[in-house]
């Protein structure tokens, strides 16, 4: 094999086959992404399960550290962590669903009971605002309400087998969903096997380069781990905000709103908006001045939040232009959806943090050696 490599066409051969495959891959990419996808879908709980993992693993990590920091054995440290991380999780979630899912069981209810109100309410408000009757007019909808609760009724009697089957794929998905909760302990219990085993492997694949690979890795664990843990304190503290002020002026809805908004705070740029607005609607069915009181604190809110909160929590580690987040967020949302958009800043920073360390000083020297050899 030795000898083959040192021969004079070798090279010249890898590179034409790298490029035929490369051509073919381009020709049939819609193909092989399908492809791809399909074989990944496989393992589509098994990614979950190591996405909840490395959610989790921060909140492990502070209490093996914080909490069972003065016990000798690391693997006693590192169970109860995990274990008591795992605790608090569900705990949360638990708590969440006991606060929430009543309360969003109840605003239905009252929604639909008033749901006449509701419309000629609006309609009032439209009016009052120079909206014509001629221009949109909901009574003929207000009057009909009640054929459309019936028409429901009769859609969902005939179409019982679909709704079966839909109750069926949402009932595979919360066991999924469990499944993947049991693998992400599994996974933060071989976490440091499975870190060994890794570093071993880069080692042997990247050798000399190793270090440089290593760093990039740490880097961008620090950056997602960074943004994670900062962006869900930040929803949170968002939420709690919100309800503080809604449960102040009395206003209804106020867990379902104030989840709501915690929940598309999370989203960059556009989320808290679609919150507002999805809020305000909500509120401007009941009591018009519910809505521009709630839309107006939202503002207030949000320009806090980006200009005091969020630089306190995330501090300079994510310091990315805003352009190029906007420009990530564009384009991860085009190129892979909600999940593109979710993980946008966090790529854009490690792109960042790897154009400034390595590529650009890499560019820098070869300029000087272009300078040096045309002086010569």
């Amino acid at each position: 094999m030795k000898n083959i490599k040192n021969k004079s066409w070798y090279s010249l051969t890898v590179s034409i086959c790298i490029g035929v495959v490369l051509f073919v891959l381009l020709m049939k990419i819609s193909s092989v992404l399908n492809i791809i996808g399909t074989f990944l879908g496989f393992f589509s709980t098994v990614f979950f399960g190591a996405v909840i993992a490395y959610i989790v693993n921060p909140l492990a990590m502070f209490l093996r550290r914080k909490v069972f920091g003065k016990l000798k054995n690391e693997k006693t440290k590192a169970a109860l962590g995990n274990a008591c991380a795992f605790v608090l999780l569900i705990f949360i979630l638990v708590w969440i669903g006991v606060l929430v899912v009543p309360q969003l069981v109840d605003s239905i209810k009252i929604f639909a009971r008033n749901f006449n109100g509701y419309m000629d309410k609006l309609q009032r408000t439209l009016t009052a605002i120079g909206v014509s009757n001629s221009t949109l007019d909901l009574t003929s909808f207000i009057n009909n309400s009640n054929d459309l609760l019936n028409t429901v009724k009769v859609y969902a009697s005939k179409n019982m087998n679909t709704i079966m089957a839909t109750t069926a794929d949402v009932g595979s998905g919360v066991a999924q969903a469990f499944i993947a909760l049991l693998l992400s302990i599994y996974f933060l219990a071989e976490k440091d096997k499975l870190k060994a085993g890794g570093a071993r492997f880069l080692k042997a694949l990247c050798k000399d380069q190793y270090e440089k690979v290593e760093y990039i890795i740490k880097e961008s664990d620090k950056i997602l781990n960074c943004y994670i843990v900062y962006n869900l304190i930040d929803a949170m503290v968002v939420g709690i905000v919100n309800a503080i002020f809604m449960t102040i002026l009395g206003m209804p809805y106020t867990g379902l709103v104030s989840v709501l908004v915690a929940v598309f705070n999370i989203i960059p740029t556009f989320g808290p908006a679609i919150g507002a607005v999805i809020g305000g609607f909500l509120l401007l069915l009941v009591e018009p001045w519910y809505a521009v009181a709630f839309l107006i604190f939202t503002a207030v809110l949000q320009t806090l939040d980006g200009y005091v909160i969020k630089p306190k929590l995330f501090g300079d580690s994510l310091g990315v232009s805003g352009l190029w987040i906007l420009i990530g967020i564009v384009a991860g949302g085009k190129m892979f959806g909600v999940v593109g958009i979710l993980l946008a800043i966090p790529m854009v920073a490690i792109l960042d943090m790897i154009y400034h360390k390595y590529l650009l000083p890499f560019l820098e020297d070869m300029d000087e050696e272009e300078i040096e050899n045309t002086g010569e």
